[in-house]
């Protein structure tokens, strides 16, 4: 019997699958995430923070609205456990973003501590590219393929903050704000190509104009408000329309 001339070529190993999410990192998401590190790396000094607080905030906080929020309790004078709880908060917002996502990373096997370590890289813009690559990543490498995006953008964005905290004087302040807003517009642009449902575009548009009304009814609260209410609104919808009898 003669050999296959066209065996099937071996499956790759972790290490391939890693240096595949490295280079998933180096994507337009996140050059525009490293841009938003720009207006905070900028932030930061203004607040009076040192190069060295910066960079330790950027890899062990990671999320940016929760670095923001960490410095917005330090100017305010809140106390250590007041300022964790307020970056607590924050994060809270990650929480469906993991239940998501793990699910996606998790195979026969997988130990709880990997899927632990692979949580803390979970933000705004790993997740969005995660969700949209994983589905053609096979099971078995997605947690390496995970780490290599993951890890690199937060070493990435470490190097970035280190760069523009000594350059930053340098930048104008409107420049820093603007670059410090690239990362929701894209996240709201990202959410709203991938949404699989019509009720995620309706839960976006729900939020985009509820929130400006909660803000100027009940300061302080909007962005929950908006939330549930939001919500609710696209989850009603989603159900109304989903007892509808096909044509």
């Amino acid at each position: 019997m003669r050999d296959d001339p066209h065996p099937e070529a071996p499956t790759p190993h972790a290490r391939h699958w890693y240096w595949r999410g490295v280079r998933g990192a180096i994507s337009v998401p996140g050059l525009i995430l490293a841009s938003a590190f720009v207006g905070f790396a900028s932030l930061a000094r203004d607040a009076g923070l040192t190069l060295l607080q910066t960079v330790f905030m950027t890899g062990i906080v990671w999320a940016l609205p929760a670095n923001v929020v960490l410095i917005g309790a330090i100017l305010a004078g809140a106390s250590l456990p007041a300022a964790a709880f307020a970056v607590a908060l924050s994060s809270i917002r990650l929480t469906p973003m993991v239940v998501a996502l793990v699910p996606e990373l998790r195979a026969q096997g997988t130990r709880k501590w990997v899927l632990y370590l692979l949580a803390h890289f979970v933000a705004v813009t790993s997740w969005v590219i995660a969700m949209a690559r994983l589905r053609d990543i096979p099971r078995e490498w997605r947690t390496a393929y995970y780490l290599g995006l993951g890890s690199t953008l937060v070493l990435v964005n470490m190097a970035v903050v280190t760069v523009v905290f000594l350059i930053s004087g340098q930048l104008p302040p409107a420049v820093s704000a603007a670059l410090f807003l690239l990362t929701p517009m894209y996240f709201l642009t990202s959410m709203w190509g991938s949404a699989r449902e019509r009720a995620g575009h309706i839960a976006m548009l729900l939020g985009l104009v509820l929130g400006p009304v909660f803000h100027v009814v009940l300061p302080g609260y909007d962005l929950l408000m908006a939330g549930l209410v939001g919500g609710l609104g696209a989850w009603l919808f989603h159900v109304a329309t989903a007892r509808k009898p096909s044509a």
